[in-house]
C-alpha cells in the first residue's frame, strides 16, 4: 500500500509541476537536404540549402544535423561563406554525421570544407529567431504556461504544503 501511494504522490507532483506553470519549449533537430543529406547540388538548383532553411523556423536550443560521404562541413563568419574561404572555420567536422546545435540566436553561416563544393552552392545561411520574434503560426516550439506571468516557483512554494502532506498521508497507510 506504501508503494502505490509513493508513485501516487510522484503522480501529483509531475501533474502539479505540469499545471501550475514551469514553461517547457521543445528543442528541435533538423535534417539539412532531407534524405539526400548535405550533398552538392544539381547545378539548376544551387539554392536548395537556402530554400530549405527559409521553410523553417529556427530557435535558440535547436540543432541541425548534416550527414555526409567523404565531406565536411564548417562554420565561417558572413564574408567567407560569400566568397566560400574556408581557411577560418569556428566549426569543422569531417565525421559524417554532424550535429551543431545553436546557443544563441543570430544567423548562422554553412560551407562544404570539400575543395569546390561550396563554389556549386553547398553552403547555407540559417537564421536563429530571438524567443520574441519566433513566428507562433509554425507551431512547433509554443511554450506550455498555463498561469502566463506567474512565477513557477511562487506558485510551487504554494503548493509545496498539499505535495507534502499527500506524502505525509501515503506514509501512514
Amino acid at each position: 500500500m506504501m508503494m502505490m501511494m509513493s508513485s501516487m504522490t510522484t503522480s501529483v507532483v509531475f501533474v502539479l509541476a505540469i499545471f501550475l506553470g514551469f514553461q517547457y519549449v521543445a528543442s528541435l533537430e533538423f535534417d539539412v537536404g532531407g534524405p539526400k543529406g548535405w550533398v552538392v547540388p544539381p547545378s539548376n538548383d544551387t539554392n536548395i540549402y537556402n530554400i530549405w532553411a527559409s521553410h523553417n523556423r529556427f530557435q535558440v536550443g535547436d540543432s541541425i544535423r548534416f550527414r555526409y560521404r567523404k565531406d565536411s562541413v564548417m562554420e565561417v563568419g558572413e564574408e567567407d561563406y560569400k566568397r566560400c574561404n574556408s581557411t577560418h572555420p569556428t566549426f569543422f567536422s569531417n565525421i559524417g554525421n554532424t550535429e551543431f546545435k545553436f546557443q544563441h540566436s543570430g544567423t548562422f553561416y554553412f560551407i562544404s570544407g570539400a575543395t569546390g563544393h561550396c563554389e556549386k552552392g553547398q553552403k547555407m545561411a540559417i537564421r536563429v529567431l530571438v524567443p520574441d520574434d519566433h513566428d507562433k503560426s509554425h507551431g512547433h516550439h509554443d511554450a506550455v504556461t498555463p498561469f502566463a506571468g506567474v512565477s513557477g516557483i511562487i506558485i510551487t512554494l504554494l503548493f509545496l504544503p498539499f505535495v507534502l502532506a499527500c506524502d505525509a498521508f501515503g506514509s501512514y497507510m
